[in-house]
């Protein structure tokens, strides 16, 4: 049917729109604080790009990429998160030879075939953060922070919930550690769970199925196989943290869902709002994205967040209400040909001094026009008629107070300036 939205998307207009908005500038202007500036990557790249980087173990790329072949074969993929995106941009265009770290910040649609739940969407929108170039902690906290200003702007009351997952002999140590624990219990795990044991038993951790979460509650700490160099990395981050008064949780349950972070891996939780669907922020460290995808050798870190979530909390908070719409300053209405033509070309100049204006456009009686010009919430309104237009003196109605103001009508412009 031609007529109804495909499962899984969203359509936003009217006030949600300016709930959009209000979001928006708040991530703008934070992000902008730390010296981020806006990256747009294509909505679709090669299918390699995400199997190499996400992970080919990882269900994004398994199960839920919206994958197609182009007309000369190639193999695209709509994109199911932004880092990949945003590290290929810094690799094909040599950012890594100019100034660093490279800063950037996003909005955009992402894509993913997974089941809709609670503010996720088959497309959604994530606001990101990667930070490419550094290793040292700052920069670790210095995106945590960006998350933090803007959950605190929207009124989230989200927890920081932080571990190290360590670098590549840490996690292949702790990975047979991990892999003789699920062996003992894998009769009883989900068949993800079962078929990734060998690939990446690390994705047990973040497994989603109750069965699966209850075995992995007694599992192995990550903290146990961290070499003395990861020790030392997320010692500094936590410092740092400390020093920021910045309120945290180490939890060694937070690996994320992703293949390719390394060391710091956080996420925000808002549970007293959310429920269920609580994680607002996911991020951490990724050291060696940049190199796998053909770059040098490069730090990064960043997070992603799910705006359709971001905006439920502030909903769920109180901090978005139907005031945002900004309102119509003057409902012009007439009667007559002359008042009619008149109408428009007031209405045009006064949109140009910035005046938020409107008439009719649809052919009403100056009954309908008047109710028009309330039901849009109109500050004031004024009537055109070959009498006002003679003497050139309209009255100007305050729809609130119900005061009466005679103005002239080349006037105007000053009157709504100073009102």
């Amino acid at each position: 049917m031609l007529t109804t939205k495909p499962k899984g998307t969203l359509d936003v207009y009217g006030v949600d729109s300016y709930h959009w908005h209000w979001m928006e500038e708040k991530i703008r202007g934070i992000s902008e604080l730390y010296g981020a500036t806006e990256i747009r990557t294509p909505t679709f790249e090669h299918t390699e790009l995400f199997a190499k980087n996400v992970g080919e173990t990882t269900d994004i790329v398994n199960k839920e990429m919206y994958t197609f072949l182009d007309r000369g074969g190639r193999s695209l993929s709509l994109r199911p998160e932004g880092t990949a995106g945003a590290i290929r941009c810094f690799v094909e265009d040599k950012l890594y030879a100019g100034v660093l770290p490279a800063k950037f910040y996003y909005m955009m649609s992402v894509f993913r075939g997974e089941k809709p739940q609670k503010g996720r969407y088959r497309e959604h929108h994530q606001f990101g953060v990667e930070f490419i170039g550094p290793y040292e902690p700052e920069n670790d906290v210095e995106v945590i922070s960006i998350a933090k200003d803007v959950l605190d702007a929207i009124g989230a009351k989200a927890t920081l919930h932080i571990n190290s997952i360590g670098e590549a002999e840490a996690r292949e140590q702790y990975h047979n550690v991990l892999k003789s624990y699920i062996g003992g219990n894998l009769e009883h795990m989900c068949e993800d769970c079962k078929s990734r044991v060998d690939r990446n038993p690390l994705r047990a951790l973040d497994c989603k199925v109750e069965k699966c979460k209850k075995i992995m509650e007694d599992a192995p700490s990550i903290q146990e196989s961290l070499n003395e160099a990861d020790k030392e990395h997320f010692e500094g981050v936590l410092k740092l943290l400390d020093t920021l008064n910045i309120a945290y949780v180490v939890n060694p349950r937070i690996v994320r869902g992703l293949d390719y972070y390394t060391r710091t891996v956080f996420e925000f939780i808002d549970e007293e709002s959310l429920g269920a669907q609580s994680t607002l922020c996911g991020g951490g460290r990724y050291d060696n994205v940049v190199e796998t995808t053909g770059g040098p050798k490069t730090g990064s870190v960043g997070f992603g967040m799910g705006m359709e979530r971001l905006l439920m909390s502030a909903k769920a908070n109180g901090k978005v209400s139907d005031d945002l719409v900004p309102r119509r300053q003057v409902f012009i209405g007439y009667i007559g040909d002359k008042g009619r033509f008149l109408s428009q070309k007031l209405v045009y100049e006064l949109r140009k001094c910035g005046v938020r204006a409107d008439s009719d456009t649809m052919g009403r009686g100056l009954k309908a026009q008047l109710k028009y010009a309330d039901r849009i919430n109109a500050k004031y309104s004024l009537v055109l008629g070959d009498d006002e237009i003679e003497k050139g003196v309209v009255q100007i109605k305050d729809m609130d107070s119900g005061d009466k103001y005679d103005v002239k009508i080349d006037e105007l412009e000053s009157f709504f300036k100073t009102v």
